[in-house]
């Protein structure tokens, strides 16, 4: 199963995986407290956890075409919501079989 992951320095983390859970939950199934989320969209998985000074993140997709578009669906949320820190999102691949 195709899949990639982002290390994302923030001072902001938790609010950030909050922020972008909370968004998501108007649509899609998902779970989180202040640390760790869980977001299952219908074309892919996000799974997202919160540091001291990092947030990673995770995704997961039956094919690279809806792997893309879970990365892009929450790279761009990401970039909207930190906007004033401009964070660099820099995806790489996890591949699993």
């Amino acid at each position: 199963m195709p899949g990639s992951q982002a290390r994302v320095e923030t001072q902001h983390a938790s609010r950030y995986l909050q922020q972008l859970c909370k968004h998501f939950a108007h649509k899609v199934s998902v779970t989180f407290d202040a640390s760790e989320g869980s977001v299952d969209f219908p074309f892919g998985d996000c799974r997202l956890k919160a540091g001291d000074d990092v947030l990673h993140i995770e995704c997961v997709s039956d094919t690279q075409d809806t792997l893309r578009r879970t990365q892009f669906v929450v790279h761009d949320h990401l970039e909207r919501f930190a906007w004033r820190e401009k964070p660099e999102i820099v995806w790489q691949p996890t591949d699993r079989e």
